[in-house]
């Protein structure tokens, strides 16, 4: 069984859908208990709808994954990552991750933790930016997918 921060798959192991969404309940609220530094600073400045008055969550299930930050209005997902994602099986992992995302009508913005300590000025204004374009149809239309 694949238990990580990242996704979570019970296949070969017997156990249905319930169970799965059970163990992804579980494990976003370990990791909302649990959190980065990096987390936490960002943290700051979205949670309580301080960001220009949208409403963001933290690790929150979205299918088999568990995402670090969602604002469900805007359809906006931002991931923070560690030097860990600079593997080639994290490459490959946050890809697939991505386009399931994406295949499921969110836009993806991903930040190194490093960003988020030296530049949050900068990461914000992304993020404000991205909220200024109007969100991707949900999910996007055949032909559009990645």
């Amino acid at each position: 069984m694949i238990y990580d921060k990242y996704s979570l798959s019970l296949e070969g192991e017997g156990w249905g859908e319930g169970v799965l969404s059970q163990r992804l309940t579980q494990n976003a609220r370990h990791l909302r208990h649990h959190q980065t530094d990096a987390e936490r600073k960002l943290w700051k400045i979205l949670r309580g709808r301080r960001f220009h008055g949208w409403k963001f969550r933290r690790q929150v299930p979205r299918g088999k994954y568990i995402v670090d930050f969602v604002c469900l209005e805007a359809h906006l997902v931002i991931e923070l990552d560690g030097g860990q994602h600079n593997t080639p099986e994290h490459i490959a992992h946050d890809h697939e991750r991505t386009a399931w995302l994406e295949d499921n009508g969110y836009r993806v913005l991903r930040f190194w933790n490093n960003e988020v300590f030296k530049n949050i000025e900068g990461v914000a204004a992304i993020i404000e930016q991205a909220l200024s374009e109007p969100p991707h149809p949900s999910p996007l239309p055949p032909g559009e997918r990645g």
